[in-house]
């Protein structure tokens, strides 16, 4: 079938859900027409106070931040709001990065930083975050307002009078840009911003002149009201017929399958479609990126469609099948297999947040994916064919060779021992590159999360999201799977992560280079300085904070380690370096790379 490359739809939520979660439930305020707004004390009737009330109203409660001259006065604002944590971070990447992370557990991320030097470093996460479809709020400390329109030159810029840059920067990035230097509509411009980005799921961007965040104002001197979004809602006759017409096409379908993509997160459908999958009995996958959006212990799960690197038996049944109905799919050169998905565009149904797509026929616009699946799910004939199909070929999967004592540990058993980790009380973090591929086969029982930017695919973004995402659920015990090249670009927040007391668990695993670009093009690039892992992160602790490390080279020594994480050291931050062979790679990694490979290395078409 077609792919559909970098497809970024502004996706908008269908309810006023403020702050909503990935699994369609709130956060902590929805909007409120009882609301009554009281009355603040003058010298609290500010911009930074106001900024920081509106931050708590949508369900931020932690402000991933580095200080620098432009924000510090709005950092003392922000930093007054009891009810919210600034967390200092080692860099701006990473502060982007956390707030990514924050973002997938509570629906909305936060991060502030200061002009240009701070925004430009940012920039990167927060472009990753627009690609998978985020609401992260990205706040700048910018110059002087009476700065502004006058022939000087400032630091932190490219030495010109122009102080556009980095706006220009962002406007490619994020869905609304606000640059308030004046007072008279700072709160206007503040709340266009925060609601546009919920309403979107995507970053914007607020850049606040440093001398504003601390001067009375009466715009500011009443309390926030609540926001209350206006839902956006399906055109009905358009619903209608898009559910007749694919209920009609499944209805003649013999053995017809559910897929489940990566924008059920953002339009909050997950709850949607396995009522769907309820109704109707097919066998339902995931993509590789909506991995953790649905429940795995549903009896017709089937694993993770990802065409030659699927979940053993999951394409088979997939390809083979008559008809198959993708909910928020996103078809790239990495989720296709470097384009080589065996699907055919006149069996599909795509569904995306707001449109749906029946085969070679009808397209129907203003149609959310939420109503979508609800009514469809009505509509549809009791078919399990599919799922039987399943049940004949699916075979157990095996277990890995056991390990000869002291003998070299291997990644899959590796990964056999992180499966035993898992349950309610975890959540899983994959980095880019192997990781992808071992933690895609990890079962997820009820209640586990799992996070991983396929999409926009930065390597390190793994250790701010670890960050961000422990701070947004303590209850959680986060286990992340992080490769040794993609640590040494983003290794500094571990000093955050232990400066908040947090318990996560870090499997660094060391084979000596970036392994997933060795299988899709290796060189001698690929090759990186080793580091000692363990020996840094003890001088990162430097004896504050609750903080374990050890190293391992065998089964025996994994084992121990583990028992010791989850046992006697279960309250502290544990980082287990793995030592692993350079070859020591999945057998899906050795195939998607091949493919990737060779649609990069494509020649260029005739002219």
């Amino acid at each position: 079938m077609d792919t559909m490359l970098g497809s970024l739809d502004a996706c908008k939520p269908a309810c006023n859900d403020v702050g909503s979660l990935p699994n369609g439930t709130v956060s902590t305020i929805q909007g409120s027409s009882t609301h009554s707004s009281s009355l603040v004390t003058p010298c609290d009737a500010n911009l930074g106070r106001h900024l920081a009330r509106r931050l708590v109203e949508i369900g931020v409660k932690d402000v991933f931040s580095v200080p620098g001259d432009f924000n510090l006065t709005l950092l003392d604002h922000l930093i007054a709001e009891p009810k919210l944590n600034v967390v200092g971070c080692c860099n701006e990447l990473n502060a982007g990065y956390a707030a990514d992370g924050y973002a997938r557990s509570r629906g909305v991320g936060a991060c502030v930083v200061t002009f240009t030097v701070g925004g430009l470093s940012v920039l990167n996460a927060i472009a990753g975050a627009y690609s998978e479809n985020l609401p992260v709020i990205c706040i700048v400390g910018g110059p002087n307002s009476n700065d502004y329109g006058t022939n000087r030159i400032l630091h932190h810029t490219i030495g010109l009078p122009d102080f556009s840059q980095e706006l220009r920067c962002f406007q490619t990035v994020t869905c609304y840009q606000a640059v308030v230097n004046h007072l008279d509509d700072a709160h206007e411009m503040i709340d266009t911003a925060i609601s546009t980005a919920l309403k979107e799921s995507k970053p914007v961007y607020i850049s606040i002149s440093c001398n504003l965040s601390g001067i009375p104002h009466p715009t500011f001197s009443r309390e926030p009201v609540p926001f209350s979004l206006s839902p956006k809602l399906s055109n009905q006759m358009g619903l209608e017929a898009a559910v007749e017409a694919a209920a009609d096409f499944l209805n003649k379908a013999v053995k017809p399958v559910l897929v489940g993509g990566p924008k059920l997160r953002v339009a909050k459908a997950s709850d949607a479609f396995v009522e769907l999958a309820d109704a109707c009995g097919y066998a339902y996958g995931v993509m590789p990126s909506a991995k953790g959006l649905v429940p795995e212990h549903h009896p017709h799960f089937i694993g993770t469609f990802w065409g030659a690197v699927s979940t053993s038996f999951c394409a088979e049944i997939v390809e083979s099948a008559d008809a198959y109905l993708f909910a928020g799919p996103i078809f790239n050169d990495y989720s296709s297999v470097g384009y080589s998905l065996l699907l055919k565009k006149e069996k599909a149904i795509i569904v995306q947040p707001d449109r749906v797509v029946i085969g070679n026929g009808p397209t129907f616009g203003c149609v959310l994916m939420k109503d979508f699946l609800k009514a469809l799910a009505k509509r549809l004939k009791h078919n399990n064919t599919s799922f039987e199909n399943y049940s004949r070929i699916y075979v157990p999967d095996g277990k890995p060779l056991k390990s000869e004592p002291g003998a070299p540990l291997r990644v899959n058993i590796l990964f056999q021992h992180i499966q035993n980790m898992l349950s309610g009380e975890t959540a899983v973090i994959a980095e880019t590159g192997d990781s992808w591929f071992n933690c895609q086969k990890l079962k997820l029982p009820k209640g586990c999360g799992y996070e991983f930017q396929m999409q926009y695919g930065s390597i390190g973004w793994s250790v701010g999201a670890t960050l961000g995402y422990a701070q947004a659920v303590p209850e959680k015990r986060v286990i992340a799977c992080i490769g040794d090249g993609s640590f040494q670009v983003t290794a500094q927040d571990v000093s955050t992560m232990l400066r908040w007391g947090q318990k996560t668990i870090i499997f660094l695993i060391n084979n000596g280079g970036y392994t997933i670009e060795v299988e899709i093009h290796d060189g001698p690039y690929n090759v990186i300085k080793n580091w000692n892992y363990t020996g840094l992160v003890d001088a990162i602790h430097n004896g504050e904070g609750k903080c374990w490390t050890t190293k391992v080279t065998c089964e025996e020594e994994l084992v121990e380690a583990i028992e010791t994480a989850t046992g006697e050291k279960k309250d502290c931050f544990c980082f287990i370096e793995v030592i692993c062979h350079k070859d020591d790679t999945s057998k899906e990694l050795l195939e998607w790379g091949s493919r990737v490979c060779a649609a990069n290395s494509r020649p260029p078409n005739p002219q």
